[in-house]
C-alpha cells in the first residue's frame, strides 16, 4: 500500500488556509435578493418545537431543526419565478453596536437566551 505524505508540522500560531469562497455574484435586474432573519428564526423555532436532542450526546437542537425546516419551506413555498438568486441570513450581533448608540433601550427589554438554546447558535 503507497504511504500518504507526511503532513507538515503546524506551530500553534500556525492556522490552515481558508478554502476559497465562490465569488459572489452581483444582483442584477430581475434577480430576487432574500434577507432572511436568522436570529429570529432562531428563537421562533425554539419556542415553537418541543425539545429535541441528539442521541450521540444528548445536545438539544430543536432550534436548529426548526430553523432549517423554516428555510426549506420558504425556498419550496415560493413560486419559481420569484424564489431568490441571493440569499443572505443575518444574525444579530451578541455585543453593543452602532443600534445601541442610536437607542439605548435597543433590546434592553430582551431576556437572556435560553440556556439549552445557546449551544445551538453554534450550529
Amino acid at each position: 500500500m503507497p504511504k500518504k505524505p507526511a503532513s507538515p508540522a503546524k506551530s500553534p500560531a500556525t492556522k490552515p488556509a481558508a478554502a476559497s469562497a465562490p465569488a459572489a455574484k452581483t444582483p442584477a435586474k430581475g434577480d430576487h435578493v432574500f434577507l432572511v432573519d436568522g436570529s429570529g428564526y432562531i428563537f421562533r423555532a425554539y419556542h415553537a418545537l418541543p425539545p429535541l436532542n441528539r442521541k450521540s450526546d444528548g445536545l438539544q437542537v430543536n432550534a436548529v431543526l426548526g430553523f432549517c425546516n423554516m428555510l426549506w419551506k420558504l425556498m419550496r413555498d415560493m413560486p419559481p419565478d420569484n424564489r431568490p438568486t441571493h440569499l443572505a441570513i443575518i444574525f444579530d450581533k451578541s455585543e453593543v453596536t452602532f443600534r445601541n448608540e442610536l437607542y439605548p433601550e435597543y433590546k434592553a427589554q430582551r431576556a437572556p437566551a435560553p440556556d439549552d438554546l445557546i449551544p445551538q447558535f453554534a450550529l
